[in-house]
């Protein structure tokens, strides 16, 4: 089994290069019987593995510590697969020693494999720019709307994000929001192999702080904004502000653009060590580029960005609020400090972009009936600014169908029924992922936090209702909102399963909506029954 994005034309490289890329020059023992080569040149490696069943002939192994198993035990399947090394640590040193395979011991082997993964793919320098986004939310749009825009420039893309990877027409779902440094480095190499002119990649706070993009130096950084999200992780919102201020350091980053519609963007500013370019939709913020929404419409955001030397760029794309147009402003603003000159953006722009991304709210509507978006949202943030998007085009009643993923953080669960009760009339809250842990505390913590918003000025307040089952939480919001409202499934996107007690489940939130409009008398035509 290989990566979908291995380069197809892999160069060996020297195993004594990658071993001083490691810090480890002294550890390859010049004297083992496969240490040397028939020509006597020495062994090589030619791509970097951190599972066994993704070895290839050439393949160095990384055997990592994980939290239940050393990756040293897999050794020995790793060498049947063709591994021609091993890196790793002195805990599994002599387990990977006893495969007779050359070995590489570093204290730390993950911290390494960046630049292991760059001297073997040979990505130290590359041929195109790189932009890399990090912040809570919107990044996977931002990402999906950099493509769209180089592509609008004539130029051949690849792009990595929580949704998917792509190199020019071959694509491939998703398992992390930013690969392995192994698969990362691959990607770019293949990247490179197939002629591509830029490349948009997600960056996500663990990715910066487990190492999975080091060795890799973007041309522009983006940031997007900082929410609740990930105190699972990080100890607190100092700590996971700091994770993604790692992206705007001279080893990351050439240059970067920061949105300044959180307050965190202002401290990004301030400890950046690379040149900074300001956005904002808000007025008052001083910002080098500004956003101004000009039209919020069911099926698009039309915009105004105004560059720092006050050049005018109008842009509209068929995404979903102020927050849409943020991100779009956002990319936009990062092509011009990579040098896209404005008057080729503004022409870039002068139609509505293409551009869609896939789970970020999907319209399940039918051509009669309320409208229904399923988002893959996960922090009250996002609820938020999706909710007020959908009030700014929606005439009447606007529920809210939301659950919260087990086994993440959650100390925002109270928080996310506080928004949802505050931007929704309806609340009808169910279950989603809940993985490992009982649903029921999980729907506990949301509707504390719902049921803790009182009624507002006039006296009216939201409903809130608990419905543990997701078939029937969507059929009792679509039945109270009425024609001229909507629903806004929060979480689900267009995953196609739910983690139960660790079983995939089969159930689609997007097909039942559909399913769901269908038995209230709101038929699909044809042509729409399909993922929007």
């Amino acid at each position: 089994m290989t990566h979908a994005f291995d380069p197809r034309h892999p160069v060996p490289v020297p195993l004594t290069a990658v071993a001083a890329a490691a810090g480890a020059a002294g550890a390859v023992d010049r004297d083992h019987p496969r240490s040397t080569g028939p020509t006597g040149t020495g062994a090589t490696v030619s791509g970097v593995a951190v599972s066994a069943a993704d070895v290839r002939p050439g393949s160095l192994f990384a055997a990592l510590p994980g939290r239940r198993t050393h990756g040293a035990e897999h050794a020995a399947a790793a060498a049947a697969a063709g591994a021609a090394a091993v890196l790793t640590d002195p805990a599994g040193a002599d387990r990977s020693r006893a495969t007779g395979l050359p070995v590489l011991v570093v204290d730390d082997p993950r911290a390494v494999l960046g630049a292991v993964a760059a001297s073997t793919y040979g990505t130290a320098s590359l041929p195109y720019p790189v932009f890399g986004v990090t912040g809570t939310n919107g990044k996977t749009t931002t990402v999906h709307v950099l493509d769209a825009l180089l592509r609008r420039l004539g130029r051949r893309t690849a792009h990595s994000s929580t949704v998917d990877r792509r190199i020019g027409d071959t694509a491939a779902a998703s398992a992390l929001t930013t690969p392995e440094a192994p698969e990362l480095h691959a990607f770019l190499a293949a990247a490179a192999e197939a002629g591509v002119e830029g490349v948009a990649l997600e960056v996500s706070a663990q990715a910066l702080t487990r190492h999975r993009t080091d060795g890799v130096v973007v041309d522009v950084a983006g940031f997007t904004n900082l929410s609740h999200d990930h105190l699972d992780d990080y100890a607190d919102m100092d700590a996971y502000l700091a994770a993604k201020a790692e992206l705007f350091t001279p080893e990351r980053a050439r240059a970067g653009v920061v949105s300044l519609d959180s307050p965190a963007g202002r401290r990004i500013v301030a400890g950046a060590g690379v040149p900074v370019t300001t956005i904002s939709t808000r007025a008052g913020t001083g910002a080098d580029w500004t956003v101004d929404v000009t039209e919020q419409r069911p099926d698009g955001t039309a915009a105004t960005l105004r560059a720092p030397d006050g050049t005018v760029i109008r842009c509209t794309v068929p995404l979903l609020g102020v927050h849409a147009a943020a991100d779009t402003g956002l990319a936009v603003a990062m092509l011009a400090v990579s040098g896209v000159p404005l008057d080729r953006l503004r022409t870039a722009t002068a139609s509505s972009l293409d551009v869609r991304v896939p789970g970020r709210m999907a319209d399940a509507s039918a051509p009669t009936g309320p409208r229904v978006w399923v988002d893959f949202a996960h922090t009250p943030d996002a609820f938020a600014k999706s909710l007020e998007a959908v009030r700014a085009v929606v005439p009447g009643t606007v529920a809210i169908v939301v659950g919260a993923d087990g086994d993440r953080d959650p100390s925002k669960r109270h928080a996310m029924g506080v928004v949802a009760a505050a931007g929704a009339d309806l609340v009808v809250v169910t279950d989603h992922h809940p993985r490992t842990e009982a649903p029921d505390p999980i729907r506990a913590a949301i509707l504390d936090g719902a049921r803790s918003v009182g009624a507002g000025p006039d006296g009216a307040g939201a409903v809130v209702v608990e419905e543990p089952d997701p078939a029937r939480a969507i059929r009792r919001a679509i039945a109270v909102v009425g024609d001229d409202g909507a629903v806004y499934w929060a979480g689900p996107g267009l995953t196609d399963y739910r983690d139960v007690a660790g079983v995939h489940v089969p159930y689609s939130s997007f097909h039942d909506a559909q399913r769901a409009l269908d038995e209230a008398g709101h038929p699909q035509r044809e042509d729409c029954l399909s993922i929007r």
